[in-house]
């Protein structure tokens, strides 16, 4: 059961959690049927995002096998054999739309195609595209976008664009530092993309995109709409927000290969820091 669940990458739904964004930020959480819907929603990806993991693991079962770390995935280890990780595939395709289309009557086939575009685009780049400079770390931010943008569909709220531009910069953010932090670790050996990146490259935009990040997200805090629901008090959530992306940083700068699920939930203080953020910004929504 444990090879199934890594093959399934549990840990990885944590990313799911984007769903949730516009409900919180809506001022929504309170509302079951709509906190239900995005339960619902959270689990559909959920299937969705292992369906990826699966056929990317199946993909590349030959190049995994000569990782350091990758060799050790339950299809490249042979502890999953390929036809037993179809099946857990496709039960998982099954499942994602059981939980989408109980996901009340929100229910639509416009959010649906969040699920569909999202499992397209991540087995195109399984296929190819993530040997693309660019592109590949294009279709890693797509992913957190869709989150977020399935999120708000599946509730029918409308969503900040400061909220989009901060998940988009800040996805750039983690995409290139796990790129940077691949070529320090392994090279441009570990993935065919990395022979057109360098590390100076990957450096700077990185922290360009850091700095974006935090513009955008201080943008989102003095929106006029936000401005009222908490009574200007999320602009005092910024320097928590630099904090948290310092502390993310560090463990970057590390000795780490700059996975983001996987930095969060090896470093106790860090995911703290996000529980506390979540907490504040909660209060700060809710009880104005």
């Amino acid at each position: 059961m444990e090879c199934y669940i890594k093959l399934m990458r549990v840990t990885h739904y944590l990313k799911n959690f984007l769903i949730f964004l516009p409900l919180i930020f809506s001022g929504n959480i309170f509302d079951k049927a709509k906190l239900l819907s995005c339960v619902f929603a959270f689990l559909a990806f959920s299937a969705a995002s292992s369906v990826v993991y699966i056929i990317n693991d199946i993909k590349d079962r030959e190049k995994d096998r000569q990782h350091e770390v990758k060799k050790t995935r339950p299809i490249a280890s042979g502890k999953v054999s390929v036809k037993q990780a179809v099946v857990i595939a496709l039960f998982c395709v099954l499942v994602s739309y059981i939980f989408a289309a109980l996901s009340i009557e929100s229910f639509s086939h416009v959010s649906f195609l969040y699920i569909i575009i999202y499992v397209l685009l991540n087995i195109a780049y399984s296929f190819g595209l993530k040997n693309i400079p660019l592109l590949d770390l294009s279709i890693l931010v797509s992913g957190f976008l869709l989150r977020v943008l399935y999120g708000a569909s599946i509730i029918d709220v409308s969503v900040s664009n400061w909220l989009y531009l901060t998940v988009i910069s800040a996805a750039f953010y983690l995409g290139l530092g796990k790129r940077r932090n691949e070529i320090k670790k392994s090279g441009a050996k570990s993935r065919k993309v990395l022979s057109y990146y360098n590390e100076n490259f990957l450096d700077k935009n990185m922290y360009m995109c850091l700095t974006l990040t935090i513009i955008f997200y201080s943008l989102w805090c003095v929106d006029p709409v936000n401005v009222v629901k908490s009574g200007n008090l999320l602009i005092w959530t910024v320097p928590l927000v630099i904090l948290i992306f310092m502390k993310y940083s560090m463990d970057v700068e590390n000795d780490s290969y700059g996975d983001p699920v996987e930095v969060i939930l090896s470093d106790k203080i860090l995911f703290l820091m996000g529980i506390v953020y979540v907490t504040v910004i909660v209060l700060m929504i809710y009880a104005c």
